[in-house]
Formats: C-alpha cells, structure tokens, sequence
C-alpha cells in the first residue's frame, strides 16, 4: 500500500483574455492625476485672485492707474461711492443770502455769482461742502460721495442752503433803531419758510419723509423756525446745544468743526517756543453778565505764565490770539453760547479741521456722511411700515420711532 501522499496539479489559470483585463484596485494611482490638476487649478485661481482682487488699501493708488489706466481707475473708485443729487435751489437761497448780506453792509451788487464771496467766519462749512459738490468729478474720485445729476440715481439728497450766513443777513440791530428803508429788511425766517415750501413740493422730499435728505444748520440757531420739519434728514452741526432729543441725535447726525478764525500754526510741534503756560483772549462778559469768564478772570490775570484778557470780534483780536495760541502751552476754552466754540478748533492744526485741506475737513464730513446710509435706508423702511395713531400720550411704537430709540434697535 502507498501511502505517499498524492501530488496534485496546480489549479489551472485562465489566460488573460486580450479584450477585457482584470481590474486592478489602485486608488491613490489613479486619483493622483485629478488631484494635480486640482491643484494646479486652485493655485492659478489664488494667484489671480490675489493680483486682481487685493484690496485697495494694500496697493497704491498709482500701481491701480497703471494697471487699469485712468478711466478704469475711475470706475473703480466710484463703485464704493454714495451717490448724492445736489438740489438746484433758487438763486435766493444760496447766492442770493450772500448778496443780501454784502448789501445789508454797504457792499455793491455784481453782475455775476461767481465774483460774490462767501464772508469768512467760523460757519462757512456750508461754502466749502457746496464748492466741494461743483467741483469737476474727475477732482473728487477719492471722496466717500459722488455727485450725480439724476436724481434718480441718488442714494442722499443735499440741500445746499446757506441756513448760518442767513441767520446773520442782516446786522444786529438795537431795538431803538428805526427799522424803515428804501429796501425791505432781509428776513431769516420768511427764508428759512419759503424754502420748506420749495422743498415738501418735490417729488423726492416725499418719497421717504425726508429721511435721505442732508441738510447743514451749524450755527446752533440755523433753520431754529423749521426744525422740526426738517429733522428726519441727516442734520450737519456743530453741537445739540439748541436741538431737542427728538430732533438731532449722534445716531442721524454728523457733527462739524468750525472754520479757523486764526491763522493756522505752521512750526514744528513742541514746546520749545511756546513761553506761556496759559492762553485765553475773549468776551469776558460773554454770558449771564459774565458769570463764569469773569470768576476765570479773577483768578487766572495776576497768575505768573498766564495770559488771559478781553477781546472783541476783530482784525486785531485774531491777530493777537493767533499769536497767543501759537505762543502757549495750553488754551483755555470756556463754552460760548453752546457747548462747543471756534477757539476750540482753533488751537488744533491737524489736517480734519483743516477746511482749505482737499484731503482734509471736506472729504471727512462726507465720509461720515456716507456711512448715516444703512441707518437711513432703515429708517425709510421703517416708515412705510408703520401705522401712524393720533394719540393724546405717546405709546411704545412712537417712542420707538424717535431718533433716541433708534440705537437700541440696531
């Protein structure tokens, strides 16, 4: 008996067919093509990304007009701007204020607008943002604003009267004084009213309540007679030392500097040169018989360092105070008949209280401007929602509606 075990054959191997090879499992080999192109792709589109897309603040604005020659360069910079229509007001409310104020001090009529010139005191920001808005649009492609002719295009409404200068039109006038003429006396509040009736008669006053309309008021008395009427819109001051609550709100509004009444200071800064210690030159019976000033005056006029004395509204006064404030460590600012006063912005030289800057006040007032925009679209839309109620007492959706209450909801 054999009891070797038996040899068996190897199982017999088909042989590989020539039409159809067996499947092989090799994932990473054949993902590996596709994945290097993915990644060739995402890389070229990172690159181009980067070099046409970086934002504007991290590539000079001359590299962009290289790149993208001017016209390009233009658009790019409009795509960001808030358009604004500037209403073409009757000539009396802009010119014509600047020659009832000439001719209320002896001035002679010109024969052309552009020979009459604004008066220089501390309000005049409404000259300057109106000669911002006439200026060519080629001259104002970095500012925050753009103005546009159609007003159907417009996001904000500027309403250029020269509400401050009107204010002071006419001289100030004893109660004694005859008040006849051969010409009727300039009058602030058939102005201030004639132009409310101008304006609730267009279209796009009444097409959002006011809310996208901008208006500049910046002595504390300006558009006093029609406030309340105008109080939706962007208001432009110089503080809400005379506006209710409901009327002006740091939420809505932009505060401005006034304009410099001194010469600006040109030395280095540092107090190499400045010998005083404390500088102060102004009405010392300014208020309540001089209730504050002249308890400063007692105190401070006999101190070593200290100069501190009494001056008027003049050519003189602001030649002596510019030289005072460039000379003094510190100024002294006591508030005027707001909070906030001339001499204030006076003794800063930086470049966001410069108005004579073109990279300066102008281009920031704008800017904030420009940013009231969200909160005005809101507000507008707000509008058109609401059920107004005549009610004896207010209740929570009026309080709601107020421009105090408006933070709260953002």
């Amino acid at each position: 008996m054999n009891l070797r075990p038996k040899l068996r054959s190897p199982p017999a191997v088909s042989p590989p067919s020539s039409t159809k090879p067996t499947p092989m499992k090799m994932p990473r080999k054949s993902l590996l093509r596709p994945t290097l192109v993915l990644a060739s792709f995402l890389s070229l589109l990172a690159f181009y990304s980067f070099v046409l897309h970086t934002p504007p603040n991290n590539r000079s604005a001359t590299s962009i007009d290289a790149a993208l020659g001017n016209r390009n360069a233009l658009s790019l910079h409009r795509a960001d701007q808030v358009k604004i229509y500037m209403y073409d007001l009757p000539r009396r409310f802009t010119y014509g204020v600047i020659e009832s104020y000439a001719a209320a001090r002896g001035g002679e009529p010109v024969a052309d607008d552009a020979l009459l010139k604004y008066p220089g005191n501390q309000h005049s920001a409404e000259w300057y943002l109106f000669s911002d808005m006439n200026r060519p649009s080629e001259e104002r492609i970095d500012s925050a604003v753009t103005r546009v002719m159609d007003p159907e295009e417009a996001d904000l409404f500027y309403v250029p009267f020269f509400s401050s200068l009107s204010l002071v039109a006419n001289p100030v006038r004893s109660a004694a004084a005859n008040a006849t003429s051969d010409k009727t006396a300039y009058s602030d509040e058939q102005t201030q009213e004639s132009l409310m009736d101008w304006l609730e008669e267009q279209n796009y006053w009444k097409r959002n309540n006011g809310w996208d309309h901008v208006f500049i008021c910046q002595d504390p008395n300006a558009l006093y007679k029609v406030i309340d009427r105008v109080k939706n819109g962007v208001l432009l001051v110089s503080d809400f030392g005379r506006l209710a609550r409901n009327q002006a709100s740091l939420v809505k509004d932009v505060i401005l500097p006034y304009s410099h009444r001194i010469n600006t200071f040109k030395g280095d800064v540092g107090l190499d040169n400045r010998k005083s210690l404390l500088f102060f030159m102004g009405n010392r019976y300014r208020k309540e018989g001089g209730k504050i000033r002249d308890l400063l005056f007692q105190l401070l006029e006999n101190e070593e360092g200290v100069i501190i004395k009494h001056g008027a509204q003049s050519r003189e006064s602001r030649r002596a105070a510019t030289q005072g404030m460039h000379t003094s460590k510190f100024c002294l600012h006591p508030a005027g008949d707001t909070p906030s006063a001339c001499r204030l912005f006076d003794a800063i030289v930086k470049r966001y209280f410069e108005y004579e800057d073109p990279n300066g006040t102008v281009k920031e007032i704008w800017r904030q401007v420009s940013q009231k925009l969200p909160l005005i679209k809101l507000m507008s839309n707000r509008d058109q929602r609401i059920v107004l109620h005549d009610l004896a007492e207010p209740d929570c959706s009026c309080i709601c509606s107020n421009q105090t209450g408006v933070s709260a909801t953002l």
